[in-house]
């Protein structure tokens, strides 16, 4: 239910700033004015806008299909205690994420980023933290791969395109939300971790 929520919340907020140009540019993140102007609200609006409609559709669509059962499982955990963890995870994901750029682009004014990749990327390896053994498709390939696995090469490839600089995409967002998102629950209970390395074992057994 509060995945629904978050996901209904930023979609209302992205179309809204879809039609304000001058609501989107002052909920993103631009690391000057946060540290320099103190607008320190950025580091967390930025993550319920987004650059255009099929950047907010891949990922709601992201955190409508992890977000779902990563919640329920928190709850089947934790109790209801669960729902306040999954929007702890989600929102502080959105600020941690942003950390590594808000130091990189502290003096550069024009640097602007949106989205909630970094948050979704959390997520997704919260989900992978609990779930190390379960089958992740993408780019429409039927043939899937163990979540584990998956984790590597994503972190591999977000590392690589980070150091590339390449492209628009907030690649060091995605890294450092994913690391935040596989740690986040063993804050909570640091055993978890056990029953991931055992499940990653008996697939090499």
């Amino acid at each position: 239910m509060i995945n629904l929520i978050l996901i209904a919340i930023t979609v209302i907020i992205s179309i809204y700033s879809f039609q304000r140009q001058d609501v989107f540019y002052r909920l993103s993140f631009n690391a000057y004015a946060v540290v320099h102007q103190r607008q320190w609200y950025r580091v967390l609006t930025y993550g319920f806008i987004h650059a255009n409609w099929m950047h907010l559709f891949i990922n709601m669509f992201v955190l409508w299909t992890f977000g779902e059962l990563l919640e329920d499982t928190y709850v089947y955990f934790f109790d209801q205690k669960g729902h306040m963890m999954y929007v702890l995870l989600y929102l502080t994901a959105i600020v941690i994420s942003t950390m590594f750029d808000l130091k990189q682009y502290k003096d550069n004014y024009n640097y602007h980023a949106v989205g909630a990749s970094g948050a979704t990327s959390a997520v997704v390896f919260a989900f992978i933290m609990l779930y190390p053994m379960q089958k992740i498709y993408f780019f429409f390939i039927p043939i899937g791969i163990p979540a584990f696995i998956f984790a590597i090469l994503f972190l591999i490839y977000s590392m690589y395109m980070a150091k590339k600089n390449m492209d628009n995409i907030g690649h060091t967002a995605h890294f450092y939300g994913a690391v935040y998102g596989f740690f986040f629950v063993l804050l909570f209970d640091y055993k978890l971790i056990i029953r991931f390395f055992l499940q990653v074992v008996e697939f090499f057994s």
